[in-house]
């Protein structure tokens, strides 16, 4: 646990490009990304299932979701940042760090949407290696949240996944679309990020996949096991 003695808050999130071996993190730009992030995440047809638990409306054009990201920008803070594939160099899916208390050291991931093509890849992994390692170390924050709708299973399996502590449910937290929504929270702290941040890297490394792209250990299990003699 670190001294608080003399901490005097962090800088609050900006706009960064963060490259890795299978993607690169751009900040959101909406002439030059709107129209491949609007294709990455279905168009018209599969964009609104895609973002179901999100609060809000659905969106009929590329134009209204720009619309709600640079209202986020200006009213919330939203610092959003889309993902590129390294391989087809096309967009492939969005988050945004949000809610930031610099004077706290606490931000949020928040507004997850990842694209089909991110799916059964090193893809969503590494995007998110490459937004905690960036807040722990490049910014020195405390704490990283991670909250979503308490319907949403995949969403809090995902979080489990990346090492983030599940702790509790806000019941009646918002009203989303019309209706109450439970938030289940999530976090990770800057004394667990360590060992986190080996157990990223040691699965991302190549030689955790196969030669058809297949993962040889778990996420999960690689955590599990540095932990037996990890000192953080």
């Amino acid at each position: 646990m670190r001294d608080l003695a003399n901490f005097k808050g962090c800088p609050a999130p900006q706009p960064v490009t963060l490259k890795g071996r299978y993607v690169t993190i751009e900040p959101y730009d909406s002439e030059k990304h709107l129209a491949g992030l609007w294709e990455a995440l279905g168009g018209a047809a599969e964009i609104n299932s895609l973002l179901k638990y999100f609060p809000n409306e659905d969106y009929a054009t590329a134009e209204e979701l720009d619309q709600w990201l640079q209202k986020a920008r200006v009213a919330s803070s939203f610092v959003t940042l889309v993902f590129r594939d390294n391989a087809s160099g096309k967009i492939v899916g969005m988050a945004s760090y949000m809610r930031p208390d610099p004077k706290n050291g606490v931000v949020e991931v928040g507004s997850v949407a990842h694209g089909p093509a991110m799916k059964r890849s090193p893809l969503s992994t590494e995007v998110h290696h490459l937004m905690a390692k960036h807040v722990f170390e490049d910014l020195g924050y405390r704490r990283y949240e991670w909250k979503c709708h308490n319907e949403n299973e995949p969403s809090k399996t995902t979080a489990r996944r990346y090492g983030f502590t599940f702790e509790g449910v806000f019941r009646q937290h918002v009203i989303s679309r019309g209706a109450n929504r439970d938030t289940a929270w999530f976090s990770m702290i800057d004394s667990e990020w360590p060992l986190l941040n080996a157990a990223f890297e040691a699965w991302l490394s190549p030689d955790n996949f196969d030669g058809e792209g297949r993962q040889k250990l778990r996420l999960e299990d690689i955590r599990a096991e540095l932990a037996k003699d990890f000192v953080s």
